[in-house]
């Protein structure tokens, strides 16, 4: 399997991007990673590490598209870019899977226009997976498509299940709509379109899901518009590392919680583990007719790795021929 990454997305790049391609490289076998972005700076990267040769190759692209710039104009006027000569990798089919922790806006916008999408689907989605108290569950859709239509988020239920059955091994999965009430007529004009519209499909629909019982993870694929899911996954990160700067800093106001806490940090230390996005990789644009996977903005080797991971899973259990035939059958 080949492997595109963008080497200038992200916070840390390219630091990052050669690290996790090395413990890529490390632990998958029959792999090869393609990096595009400055040369000369991803070079001197790789001069750190011993690894086979054969299997890293660099393409140099002299421009990147950062935070600041519109998605849209961005992959339209950067086409040296590490993102569109990444991007065009896969559509050239000389690439199977794309990976960025770059712009989330240009890649959606690039892996769209460039990539193209799936026949039939009419938005791509972005469908992370998050931790809960009681198990992983996805979010659908998480910041693609801010305004959307009750069929949309049909699609997006479809799409979710193919993923969550194949990658994950749930089948069946149970699939809620996030809502202000659990009452089928709660809610605004499309949720309450959307739920007749679920009812009736061929899918393990358990109803609307308030925000509150999200994080449980009782329920498997969570679907909403982008705006409510990006809204969810924004307010997650923010109570997730809110708890912990909280406990760390109480821990540490006195000698007798230093001691309780020492004695605690076994649990403490598997509940962050349990927490942190490093553990998911990235969130895949499910939809699209190629592997594309959003890492985090500040993702470490470890967050990379995982992100690479997880396209080979996307891979080699042919998620894009799947939910093309979900969608073909509806």
């Amino acid at each position: 399997m080949k492997i595109a990454v963008d080497g200038m997305g992200g916070d840390n790049s390219p630091r990052v991007v050669v690290e996790g391609s090395i413990q890529a490289l490390k632990e998958f076998e029959d792999l090869q990673i393609i990096i595009t972005g400055k040369q000369n700076e991803i070079n001197k990267e790789l001069s750190k590490y011993e690894y086979d040769k054969n299997k890293i190759t660099v393409v140099n692209a002299t421009e990147v598209i950062d935070a600041n710039d519109h998605p849209v104009m961005a992959i339209r006027r950067k086409k040296d870019s590490s993102l569109v000569k990444a991007l065009n990798l896969v559509k050239n089919n000389e690439a199977d899977a794309i990976i960025s922790a770059g712009s989330t806006g240009a890649f959606m916008a690039g892996s769209l226009f460039i990539v193209g999408r799936i026949n039939g689907i009419d938005r791509p989605a972005l469908a992370p997976i998050m931790p809960g108290k009681n198990g992983k569950f996805m979010v659908v859709d998480c910041g693609a498509n801010v305004d959307c239509k009750p069929n949309n988020l049909v699609q997006f239920a479809h799409m979710g299940k193919i993923y969550f059955e194949n990658v994950l091994g749930v089948k069946n999965p149970s699939i809620g709509l996030v809502n202000i009430g659990v009452e089928e007529e709660k809610g605004n004009e499309l949720t309450k379109a959307t739920y007749k519209l679920l009812k009736n499909e061929a899918i393990n629909f358990v109803g609307n899901i308030e925000p509150r019982d999200v994080p449980l993870g009782n329920t498997d694929i969570v679907v909403c518009d982008g705006f409510v899911g990006n809204t969810i996954l924004k307010m997650y990160e923010g109570v997730s590392s809110s708890i912990f700067d909280v406990l760390k800093s109480e821990i540490m106001s006195s000698t007798r919680t230093k001691i309780g806490g020492l004695l605690l940090k076994p649990i403490f230390k598997k509940f962050k583990t349990k927490f942190d996005y490093k553990e998911y990789g990235g969130a895949a644009f499910i939809g699209v007719k190629g592997i594309c996977i959003k890492a985090h903005g500040s993702s470490d080797g470890k967050a990379l790795k995982n992100a690479i991971k997880q396209a080979i899973i996307f891979y080699d259990n042919k998620i894009i021929e799947k939910i093309s035939n979900e969608i073909e059958s509806l």
